[in-house]
């Protein structure tokens, strides 16, 4: 069965520095694209950052420079660490791992999926 569990977040001063962690039961980790989106109050869900599989990282442009997205393929983690959140970045923060593409691997087809944590909040106040 797979899991997502996510830590860290709260409440934060701007500026702060912030760690948000995400565990991941996965078999094969290391072939799903990996990240993070956000939602705020009354707005859509947003991708704040993603590491596919090969390695290549992509970023809102809001957070570009501001947020660091890391992934250890062998702990099966996913973090995201920031040292200048803004309170604009107050949201629900939502771990993620996903295929886009249909995909073979060690002999077995993996479709396009998508699976989500639960969510933790982020608060960064002025």
């Amino acid at each position: 069965q797979v899991q997502l569990v996510e830590s860290g977040g709260g409440s934060v001063q701007a500026g702060s520095p912030m760690r948000l962690s995400c565990k991941v039961t996965i078999d094969n980790f290391q072939i799903y694209d990996v990240g993070w989106y956000r939602q705020a109050p009354g707005a859509q869900r947003e991708l704040v950052g993603v590491i596919t599989a090969g390695g290549f990282a992509n970023y809102l442009d809001p957070v570009r420079g501001r947020v660091t997205i890391a992934r250890d393929n062998a702990k099966n983690t996913v973090e995201l660490t920031s040292n200048s959140l803004k309170p604009e970045d107050s949201a629900v923060y939502y771990c993620y791992v996903g295929i886009k593409v249909p995909s073979y691997f060690n002999g077995v087809n993996y479709p396009p999926v998508t699976y989500w944590g639960r969510g933790t909040q982020v608060t960064v106040s002025s």
